[in-house]
């Protein structure tokens, strides 16, 4: 995995509204600056859900299995095209229709972030790139309630999840 510290991230209000910038470093080390990202939630036909196993380099739970596309919005990039672009930087997905499902606040140990979640359906390929995601894969639904609170999912996938059922 690259170096990216230094990549610079919007610093918003809790309207979304950006008030200012700061290095990655800087908003994942403790101190909580209120920074967007995106989370896209792929079904297939049959109404399983793709989860990602994270990388066992990443900063940020690593290993555990995660939402199918997540990542940071870049300072001055708007929220559908930094879904489209990790969607392509993850999965190798180009073409999709996002809904828009919920934003929501979610706060760890080490950071604080504004997360604008999206939903879609795809039935094509999807070919993860090994620097960003360990491996993936679709779930039934029931699967991966039957292992909820086991440590295998991130917190915060486990906290959109039943955010999501309730969309289903």
């Amino acid at each position: 995995m690259k170096n990216n510290a230094m990549e610079l991230f919007p610093i918003i209000d809790e309207q979304g509204h950006t008030i200012g910038k700061a290095t990655r470093k800087e908003c994942h080390d403790g101190s909580k600056l209120l920074h967007p990202v995106i989370h896209l939630q792929i079904f297939n036909e049959q109404g399983a859900l793709y989860l990602q196993k994270r990388a066992m380099d990443k900063d940020i739970q690593p290993g555990k299995w995660d939402t199918a596309v997540g990542g940071h919005i870049d300072y001055g990039e708007e929220v559908r095209d930094a879904l489209f672009r990790e969607a392509r930087e993850e999965l190798g997905i180009k073409d999709f229709s996002p809904i828009f499902s919920f934003s929501y606040i979610f706060e760890s140990e080490i950071e604080k972030e504004m997360v604008y979640s999206y939903r879609t359906v795809y039935n094509g390929a999807i070919i993860p790139d090994r620097d960003e995601v360990e491996t993936g894969r679709f779930w039934d639904i029931i699967e991966i309630e039957q292992n909820m609170g086991k440590g295998i999912f991130t917190p915060n996938f486990e906290n959109e999840f039943q955010k999501l059922k309730a969309l289903l």
